[in-house]
């Protein structure tokens, strides 16, 4: 019993649930995975607060794309179509999925979404999270790539804040980069040094979605990811 308020141990209780959680996510996100090896598809999971700009840079990534690759997206969010519905709108297959209440997408709710998602060969899949700083970090998808959409009116001090999403993105886009001349108090050099002290190994890219400033280093990001991930593939 615990001493303090006597409801049996609640140290341990909490540890074993989220253990057992976490280890059939794992086992659900390994199938996930190699499917997406042996489809030649590459998964990014894109995380973010919400506003953030995660469906903008789809966007502008779909426009950019459109007739070089096939891409298809899922996105996750508690309620409404809006963010599939903007990128069919775009012009890819996209596929909403409904938490409810969850907070985060699970290799589950990937998996099933995947089966109802009407998209022939995919050369790059998007699954768009949940936006949220906090729980996305920790459920694996099946993913090639962690990428972290993180917008200038944010503010700084988000890695500080939420250490554990940057330290599991192989990739922080910031966004909205147009808007910097209206926040006179945007000091970039303080964000970076905040990616710094939380990302393992800093990669960051600007871009514009409404502009196209850094698509195309984006772009060029996604093409060294595809050649990285080819590269790894096993002979058939």
């Amino acid at each position: 019993m615990c001493e303090s308020c006597g409801c049996g141990d609640p140290e341990v209780l909490p540890v074993e649930v989220r253990a057992s959680v976490l280890s059939h996510n794992d086992h659900e996100a390994a199938h996930n995975r190699e499917h997406f090896q042996s489809a030649g598809i590459v998964a990014i999971n894109l995380m973010g607060s919400p506003g953030s700009g995660k469906t903008a840079l789809l966007e502008a990534t779909v426009r950019a794309l459109r007739g070089r690759l096939r891409l298809a997206a899922v996105s996750g969010d508690l309620a409404t179509d809006h963010d599939g519905a903007r990128l069919r709108n775009a012009g890819i297959p996209s596929l909403s999925i409904t938490t409810g209440t969850a907070c985060h997408l699970d290799a589950r709710l990937v998996h099933d979404a995947l089966h109802k998602l009407d998209a022939g060969p995919v050369d790059l899949l998007f699954i768009e999270n949940v936006g949220n700083l906090v729980c996305p970090a920790i459920y694996d998808l099946g993913q090639a790539a962690n990428v972290v959409a993180l917008s200038v009116t944010e503010g700084e001090d988000k890695p500080l804040k939420y250490p554990v999403m940057f330290r599991k993105a192989d990739l922080v886009v910031v966004t909205k980069a147009d808007l910097v001349p209206h926040l006179p108090g945007f000091r970039r050099d303080v964000l970076d040094d905040a990616i710094l002290r939380t990302m393992p190994v800093p990669r960051v890219l600007t871009v514009s979605a409404a502009t196209g400033e850094g698509i195309e280093v984006w772009l060029a990001w996604l093409d060294q990811l595809r050649a990285s991930r080819a590269a790894e593939a096993p002979t058939r």
